[in-house]
Formats: structure tokens, C-alpha cells, sequence
């Protein structure tokens, strides 16, 4: 039986609400441009998602540059400034702890598209003009 506290997905609420600050806190420092780096300013990145661990110490930071473009600089750009952003983000969200930060390239939206893909395709729709038929 599933706790009164914890969503669909087995994470807290209290998980799911600071991912949530610590994801408007870089999305925002990230638009504002505070990093100061060549490759962060001429790129647009959103921070998809943010995963946070059940002792609120590591964050798991999903990331996408604008149309995808140059996405392993902009990775490696917001490796190298982790510890800014680690400060920055700790000064915006009050938590015990500062969150360890983890950059990873979300590839959701590839998956997404693999799969529209895979439904129009003509064998799924021949089986599903099939199962109207019956």
C-alpha cells in the first residue's frame, strides 16, 4: 500500500516540490545569463526535469539547448561551472543541504518521436485497421 505522501511514481511530494524549486532556480539563472561562459550564453537551454534524491543531496538535472543543437558543449559547459550553479541554486532554495548537481541530456523528446514515428507507420496502422474491422 502506497504511502498517503508519495505520487503515482513512488517519489514524495516533498521530492517532487524542491526538484520542481531547484529546476525554476537554473532555468532562471540560466536565462538570465549570471554563468558567465561563451558556450552558456550563446545557447538557449531548458532544464526539463529535476530528479531529486530521497536525502535531498543530489539532484539529477535534465537538460536540452535549444533545437538540440551542440548539446555535448552545453554539457560539458554546465560541467564546468557545477560548482556556481551548485551555490546559486543552494542561496535560492532553502534545503539542510546543498544538492550535488548532475547534468544529463534529456532524450525524451527522441523517444517521443521514435514512438509517433512507430504508430504512423503502415504495418501499426494496417493492424489497426484490422482490429476496427472485427
Amino acid at each position: 500500500m502506497a504511502r498517503q505522501n508519495e505520487s503515482a511514481e513512488g517519489r514524495s511530494v516533498r521530492l517532487l516540490r524542491v526538484g520542481e524549486q531547484v529546476r525554476h532556480a537554473l532555468s532562471d539563472i540560466l536565462m538570465r545569463g549570471e554563468v558567465h561562459d561563451d558556450v552558456l550564453a550563446s545557447h538557449s537551454v531548458s532544464v526539463t526535469e529535476v530528479r531529486m534524491s530521497p536525502d535531498l543531496r543530489h539532484a539529477t538535472i535534465f537538460v536540452k539547448p535549444l533545437l538540440g543543437a551542440d548539446e555535448a558543449e552545453v554539457l560539458s559547459a554546465l560541467k564546468r561551472n557545477v560548482r556556481y550553479l551548485k551555490g546559486e541554486v543552494s542561496r535560492r532554495v532553502n534545503t539542510k543541504y546543498a544538492a550535488n548537481l548532475k547534468f544529463l541530456p534529456d532524450e525524451s523528446f527522441e523517444e517521443g518521436s521514435h514512438i509517433d514515428n512507430i504508430l504512423r507507420s503502415p504495418k501499426v496502422a494496417r493492424d489497426l485497421q484490422d482490429d476496427e474491422e472485427e
